[in-house]
């Protein structure tokens, strides 16, 4: 078997950060060592050097919130690890999704109140679902949930439209900014059916490394078999 081209240190251990391999939000640290990293290699499943138990320790194993370990990254040095993983529930053992659930403020005093979401369209996201129960009458937000998937859908085919004239023939100030409105109305649209930004990050890497011509066929045979299956084509 061939030897592991990183550097552990002194005491034979190499730090692993764990990334969800969609989103990139940070999940979890720990150390590995050499066997920690075999055993990930091996069965794909995140496993790690427990220093407090002095045992190697397969994330999981006994809660059931595992990480299936889809890549493992190398940093300049070989000395530390990136697992990218697709987590089965919460990562930490507090039952948030993520460790890293903290801030620190520029006084150094650590806040215990939770980080909230880590990237910005996940922030985006979360207030965006916040806005579906609230209260407020003001809401721009609110009022395009309120107004059902007819308003919605004709506010996110208005703003495709004015992104396509902007990518045509204006600045790529303008054409930022009405992506960013793009961006906006697609995540209410799909939070006014339940469906996370995740789950389409999902479908974006199914289809990675797939042409498009064969994806397009793949999902009308799909499309064709629903109706099928739904009596709407003898």
């Amino acid at each position: 078997m061939a030897e592991l081209q990183v550097q552990f240190d002194r005491n034979g251990l190499i730090p692993v950060i764990v990334q969800d391999h969609l989103t990139g939000d940070v999940r979890m640290f720990a150390h590995a060592t050499v066997e920690a990293v075999r055993a990930t290699l091996d069965t794909g499943r995140a496993t790690f050097w427990s220093r407090s138990r002095n045992e190697l320790w397969e994330k999981g194993r006994t809660s059931g919130n595992s990480l299936d370990v889809k890549r493992v990254l190398v940093d300049c040095d070989d000395d530390c690890l990136i697992y990218l993983a697709e987590p089965s529930g919460a990562t930490c053992h507090t039952g948030a999704p993520s460790c890293f659930f903290q801030t620190m403020e520029h006084d150094g005093v650590i806040h215990r109140r939770g980080a909230g979401p880590q990237t910005v369209l996940a922030r985006l996201e979360s207030q965006i679902e916040a806005r579906k129960t609230s209260t407020a009458d003001k809401s721009y937000t609110k009022a395009l949930f309120d107004g059902g998937a007819g308003i919605v859908g004709a506010k996110l085919r208005e703003e495709a439209d004015e992104l396509a004239r902007a990518v045509a023939s204006e600045s790529e100030e303008r054409v930022a900014n009405e992506a960013a409105d793009v961006v906006y109305h697609v995540l209410v649209a799909l939070r006014s059916r339940d469906v996370s930004w995740r789950d389409v990050l999902a479908v974006l890497e199914a289809r990675s490394g797939v042409s498009g011509h064969e994806e397009k066929q793949s999902r009308l045979a799909q499309g064709i078999a629903e109706r099928i299956g739904r009596g709407t084509i003898p």
